[in-house]
């Protein structure tokens, strides 16, 4: 069974389009979202984009802290067993 993977994102909301990929700071990969920061619908369009990004299903994406910021941790479980180099890749 694949254990979760954590990492880092800094979300980019009510952007012209929607994009995975690109370093931020120290290492948070940037999510552009066209849903604007509103009711959680920025945060449900990064499950989205991020599910896509990883080849998972939607809901086995979790925002973990930062619900509420641009800064925010999630959580993909089960993780692909790709997963950390799929991250590498989106980094850049």
């Amino acid at each position: 069974m694949a254990e979760a993977f954590r990492f880092a994102v800094r979300v980019k909301p009510g952007a012209r389009r929607e994009a995975v990929g690109g370093r931020w700071g120290d290492g948070a990969l940037v999510v552009a979202v066209a849903a604007p920061a509103v009711e959680g619908k920025a945060n449900e369009a990064v499950r989205k984009a991020l599910a896509g990004a990883f080849g998972v299903r939607k809901q086995d994406v979790e925002v973990v802290a930062g619900a509420r910021g641009r800064d925010k941790v999630v959580q993909v479980d089960p993780a692909p067993a790709d997963a950390r180099d799929v991250l590498e890749r989106l980094l850049g």
